[in-house]
Parts: structure tokens; C-alpha cells; sequence
């Protein structure tokens, strides 16, 4: 797979309510390497596809009058909310996902199922290999909340593993990588399963330990921002990550919240291939694939001048 790889960060989230399988496939249409499911568990121990176990922002849980006795608080969560493990799996069926950002087009919202990972990687199969793909299509599933969900007798090792077992994974593999915020399920999983390609997600300066990650990690996802110097020079991240063999997958590529510093999607693309990341996470993966296209004609046109 030709790199920098394009991740469809919770499928194609910029015009469709994310993490449904109408996003993934439309992503997949739009030429995405990866598509991305966020995962959390039910209360019958099923792995679902979202981005919180909080369900009020990306579904219309409020608008059940049935399940109003179910809002509720969580340790770490501000105020009252439904979670995904108070809810059976027939439950969460009965609920519609909706577009989390107010700015964004609303016309899906109420139409589309949560989708299971089994559901999920069931898609990814049967869009594995066409004729107008040519490459195998990837997953790249988050564990969320690993350490929380674990607590409560609910662990992502298994039911992952699981999961894969069903989609054949590891009999007829397709590409993934498996990432999370925190090391301990990562490193659980390299021990059970050390062939499963695995992504330590970073959000702050103070969490760069690359070389402590190298031991189990094959990548890193960091924020962006911590790439790049004030005045617009690599930080020596990169370089360090591959130094330690490890692949650089940043995060969020947004064409409609563009840091000021660029101009079009295709700018803010270009800047960061520039620098050197092997894949980005993108809500608008038609923007990434382009500038990807546009710098491999480039290339291609410098090496025949």
C-alpha cells in the first residue's frame, strides 16, 4: 500500500453521521486506505462502533422516552448521560446515529444504525479487493477507555480477538493496525497476539516516549501539533519514530477547520507529507486522497524531467 496512507478517521465523518456503515462505505467509495472504528462495549459485552460510550452527541438516545430513566454520571464524565454499557446490544439497535458537529450537513441524522465490529469488519471484507481498489482495504480499530471498561469486567483483549477470529483475520489477513491512548492494552495484545500491527495514540508533549513505545508499538498517532515548531519545522518527532522503525499516522486532518497557517486542505496535506508522516486521519478523505494523488504525479513528473 503506497504511502502516506489515508485513513478515514470515523469514515467519511465530514459528510456523514460518523461511525455508521454508511460512512465507512462512503469513505470506501471515496478512496480511503482505512477506514476507522472507534469501539465501546454494550452491557452484553458486544463491541460498537463510537467514538464515547456517552450516547447523547452521536445519537438520538434523548428522543427515546423509554430510556430516560437510564441518563446517568460516570466517573470522569461532566454531568449526566446514557452509556453505551447500560444498554443491551438489541438496545443500542433500536437508536439512530446524528452528525456531532452542529457546522456539518444534518439530512442523515435519525437514518442510520450503530453498527457492530462484526458488522464492521464484515464490510471490510466485502470490500477487501476490486477491480477500482487494486489494494487491500484496511481497519484500524481504537480500543476506547480500555482501562475503564476492564474495571467493570468488560476487556477489549478478548472480545477483539474475537472478533478477528470471526472475520478470519487471522487465517486470510487483511491490513490493520490496532490503536489506543493507553500502553497496557496495547501491550497485553503484542503479548497474546505479537503479529497484530499496534498504534500508541498521542495527544501531548509530556506523553513522547517513543523509545519506551518502540518495544511494543509498530507506530504512533500523534496530535498534529507536535510535529511541527512554531515557525513550521519538524520537531524531530518524525524522524525520531522512524529512527526506532516506527510509522507516524497524525491526527485530525479537517478541510473545514483549517489552521489558519494554510489556505486549502490541499496546502495543510502537502505540508505534512513534506514532513515526512507515512499515513493521515482525515474526516474528508476525498481531500487526502487528492493531494496524495497530486503529490505522486508531481513525483512522478521530477523523476522523468
Amino acid at each position: 500500500m503506497q504511502k502516506p496512507i489515508i485513513i478515514a478517521h470515523r469514515g467519511a465523518s465530514g459528510y456523514l453521521p460518523e461511525h455508521t456503515l454508511e460512512a465507512y462505505q462512503l469513505a470506501i467509495d471515496l478512496g480511503a486506505d482505512f477506514i476507522e472504528p472507534d469501539m465501546v462495549f454494550t452491557k452484553d459485552g458486544h463491541l460498537i462502533a463510537r467514538h464515547d460510550h456517552y450516547l447523547s452527541t452521536s445519537t438520538n438516545v434523548a428522543d427515546h422516552p423509554e430510556f430516560a430513566d437510564r441518563r446517568t454520571t460516570r466517573p470522569g464524565y461532566d454531568g449526566e448521560d446514557w452509556f453505551s454499557e447500560d444498554f443491551t446490544l438489541a438496545e443500542i439497535k433500536t437508536l439512530r446515529a446524528k452528525q456531532t458537529m452542529p457546522q456539518r450537513n444534518h439530512e442523515a441524522d435519525g437514518k442510520f444504525e450503530i453498527p457492530t465490529m462484526e458488522e464492521v469488519f464484515k464490510l471490510t471484507r466485502a470490500n477487501g479487493i476490486s477491480a477500482s481498489r487494486k489494494v487491500p482495504l484496511g481497519v484500524y480499530p481504537e480500543t476506547k477507555l480500555p482501562g475503564y471498561f476492564k474495571s467493570i469486567g468488560l476487556d477489549y483483549k478478548a472480545a477483539l480477538i474475537s472478533e478477528l477470529e470471526k472475520a478470519e483475520w487471522w487465517t486470510d489477513p487483511f491490513p490493520i493496525f490496532v490503536q489506543s491512548f493507553e500502553a497496557d492494552i496495547l501491550i497485553s495484545l503484542k503479548q497474546l497476539k505479537p503479529e497484530l500491527p499496534l498504534i500508541m495514540l498521542i495527544e501531548r508533549k509530556q506523553d513522547l516516549q517513543l523509545e519506551k513505545y518502540a518495544q511494543f508499538a509498530d507506530g504512533i498517532g500523534p496530535f498534529k501539533g507536535l510535529l511541527v515548531t512554531k515557525g513550521g519545522k519538524s520537531t524531530g518527532i518524525i524522524e525520531q519514530a522512524h529512527a526506532l522503525g516506527m510509522e507516524v499516522h497524525p491526527w485530525t486532518f479537517r478541510s473545514d477547520q483549517l489552521p489558519q497557517e494554510f489556505n486549502s486542505p490541499q496546502a495543510e496535506y502537502d505540508f505534512f507529507f513534506e514532513l515526512g508522516v507515512d499515513g493521515v486521519f482525515s474526516d474528508f478523505c476525498n481531500d487526502a486522497r487528492a493531494a496524495k494523488l497530486a503529490r505522486f504525479a508531481r513525483n512522478q513528473i521530477k523523476t522523468r524531467e
